[in-house]
């Protein structure tokens, strides 16, 4: 199974971004320990990472065809993208919503989810574990 790790805006940040809330570990951490995770579920993981809506839409509509599944971490643009969500429907690939924090215990405006509705399913809370849970729904998926 090939997946496409897609991680949104500030992302690039983790280790320095409120580590109260996401942590000491970086973005390099993320994908070492999501590389490891994948190959022990004997997954292709693919990587990508922007703060631009666009740049993010772009990926997941060159995703048809090459990949099996999405992981997507929108961050920020969770709560605000539909061109997101439309990108998720237009290519109708399984795709799994994370979040690194628990997004329904922080700000009000962080309990709505633009993309949920094109994803099978959601893994909040759980940190970088979040992205391992994601690849095995999509492989029971």
């Amino acid at each position: 199974m090939r997946i496409l790790v897609i991680n949104g805006p500030n992302i690039n940040m983790l280790g320095i971004r409120e580590p109260d809330i996401y942590g000491r570990d970086t973005y390099a951490d993320l994908v070492e320990y999501i590389k490891k995770a994948a190959s022990q579920l004997k997954v292709e993981a693919a990587f990508f990472q922007s703060n631009h809506e666009g740049d993010i839409v772009d990926a997941i509509q060159q995703a048809y065809g090459v990949y099996d599944g999405i992981v997507i971490n929108p961050a920020a643009y969770t709560h605000t993208s539909v061109a997101i969500l439309d990108a998720l429907k237009a290519v109708a690939l399984p795709a799994v919503e994370v979040h690194i924090s628990h997004v329904d215990s922080r700000e009000d405006f962080r309990r709505v989810s633009f993309v949920r509705e094109a994803c099978i399913d959601t893994v909040s809370g759980l940190g970088f574990q979040g992205y391992v849970e994601a690849m095995k729904i999509l492989l029971k998926a």
